[in-house]
């Protein structure tokens, strides 16, 4: 046991000695900025495999990071991507080709494409780390002392793969991941004296959870509802809600502890799952692993989600990079399905404001790269003054939903966040806005290939146009076909641009899907051109 203990222990020091070169290439401008840099960019979804299987079209969620082939607009980087299953070259044509001023052919020879043809339910780190030919492949790839990693979420796998390459990871070690789980973000919370809802400790197994929901449920007895959060989720999938009003067996005002704790067990089974097919078995098995909490549902007539991103330079400095009103979904409002940027006027400068006292508790715990804090707003009456009140719900310590959307603007215009006014300016002093989705998803969609949404986006002129720096921006391509499912960023000048953008995109692909699905098979067959190949 004292040898694996310091195994593990040197492998930490050793990955720590590799993120302080991170610091040395720092030179107090963004360090994806500098010239002459190797990226890889792994965009593994390292987390609960089972939460993630609930997600339509999982699999194909690497392909949120492959804003990252921007980054090829400085004709010095070099970018290595990997992926689990292989991308369609007309996904990677259509990102290439949105650099402004680069030709297609130099960025493409600068671009290393790498796949693990692994379709499983694994993380893509693991997979590749399952690979050691890969491994090597991509070692030999990368220059020494001119490479980094970026990932969308930072675990042992990541840190043995960036130990294995010699290559420093950009994130936060996964020795801080705590900070950015459920309770760890409520300990943080509290630390910073930020509002927060009511709710317990982690626990490891049901008796606890139970016993924890009836000491909240005690503590405030007009709860109308209690969240139950595995304390480690990803888009709302790892939440479930006790709908206390809908329990008439005991009278919460009059209630004593064991009729409480009776009541709660009795209700388990039927809680409000927010992942689709989830049941309470299949939850609850997997507290002992991951830890659950339970929280005080905030209620509300008029109630948003807000969240603020901010970025930790190697160095420690803490800044505010955006702030979203996120879009919720799903049977009690916990799904995140989209955003619209920016944030209320009404309360996006006190969202920063209490974003910055978050980042700063996360650097001085050694924590770097992106975090986000979702937050939740509700308006008070008129009789109370009608503002907003602002409580924290949690920490993302890692990319999130919104991370693509806002990368996709800053790099197509290369223009700033101004954090005095929460606004984005482009280089000609041009604002702009966005509403961008993971989840534009419907029936009709299924059987659509990229290359069939290329030509509706060619023939409708729906591409981004860069002349004006407004259009749709898509990704999530590859789950079209299988899942009738697709990602978009439409940008425009102002929120209402953005959304009628948006609209727009919906009703074209409606129609047009709309139109093939009612032609026969007879009409369509004699119009396709046979091309055979040798």
């Amino acid at each position: 046991m004292k040898t694996w203990d310091n195994t593990i222990s040197n492998r930490v020091e050793q990955f720590n000695q590799l993120q302080n070169k991170l610091r040395k290439y720092w030179q107090g401008r963004d360090i994806l900025e500098q010239d002459g840099y190797d990226i890889l960019v792994l965009p593994s979804f390292s987390i609960d495999q089972r939460v993630g299987q609930k997600v339509a079209g999982f699999l194909h969620y690497e392909e949120r990071l492959l804003f990252s082939l921007m980054r090829l607009r400085n004709p010095k980087t070099r970018l290595i991507y990997v992926t689990g299953q292989p991308l369609s070259p007309i996904i990677i044509e259509y990102y290439l080709q949105l650099l402004p001023g680069i030709p297609f052919s130099h960025a493409r020879d600068r671009l290393l494409l790498l796949t693990t043809y692994d379709n499983s339910f694994k993380p893509l780190t693991q997979k590749i780390l399952e690979r050691p030919r890969l491994v090597e492949r991509i070692r030999r790839a990368l220059r020494p002392n001119k490479s980094y990693m970026v990932c969308f979420n930072a675990t042992e796998l990541e840190q043995e793969l960036s130990l294995r390459l010699e290559v420093p990871l950009f994130a936060a070690s996964p020795q801080l991941s705590y900070w950015g789980s459920k309770s760890g973000s409520r300990e943080i919370f509290a630390e910073c004296l930020i509002p927060h809802p009511d709710g317990s400790s982690l626990v490891r197994n049901v008796d606890q959870l139970v016993l924890k929901t009836a000491e909240l449920w005690q503590r405030q007895p007009h709860l109308k509802r209690i969240v139950i959060k595995l304390n480690e989720g990803f888009s709302g999938e790892g939440n479930a809600v006790l709908d206390l009003s809908s329990i008439d067996k005991v009278s919460p005002g009059k209630a004593n502890q064991f009729e409480r704790i009776a009541v709660i067990k009795n209700n388990l089974e039927y809680l409000s799952f927010q992942a689709k097919d989830e049941n309470w078995d299949n939850f609850s098995s997997r507290i002992p692993e991951l830890g659950a909490i339970a929280e005080a549902f905030i209620e509300g007539e008029e109630k948003r989600s807000p969240s603020v991103q901010g970025y930790i330079s190697p160095t420690g400095e803490v800044k505010i990079v955006s702030t979203h009103d996120q879009i919720l979904g799903g049977p009690d409002g916990q799904i995140y399905l989209g955003c619209r940027f920016p944030a209320d006027n009404e309360y996006r400068l006190k969202l920063q404001k209490l974003g910055l006292k978050v980042g700063e508790a996360l650097a001085k715990r050694g924590a770097m790269e992106r975090y986000g804090v979702d937050f939740l707003a509700v308006r008070q009456s008129p009789e109370s003054g009608g503002d907003w009140e602002i409580q924290a719900i949690e920490i993302n310590l890692r990319k999130g939903g919104t991370t693509h959307p806002f990368m996709t603007l800053k790099l197509l215009t290369n223009g700033t966040y101004d954090q005095t006014t929460g606004l984005f300016y482009t280089q000609q002093d041009q604002e702009k806005y966005y509403i961008a989705s993971d989840n534009l998803q419907k029936e009709q969609y299924h059987g659509l290939l990229p290359d069939d949404l290329m030509d509706i986006v060619a023939k409708h002129r729906l591409h981004f146009d860069s002349s004006n720096k407004s259009g749709t921006v898509f990704h999530l391509m590859g789950a079209l076909s299988e899942f009738g499912k697709l990602g978009l960023t439409c940008i425009g000048n102002s929120l209402e641009e953005a959304e009628a953008i948006y609209q727009q995109v919906e009703n074209v692909l409606d129609s047009e899907t709309e139109l093939i699905n009612n032609s026969s098979s007879e009409s369509l067959v004699p119009n396709l051109p046979i091309i055979w190949t040798v």
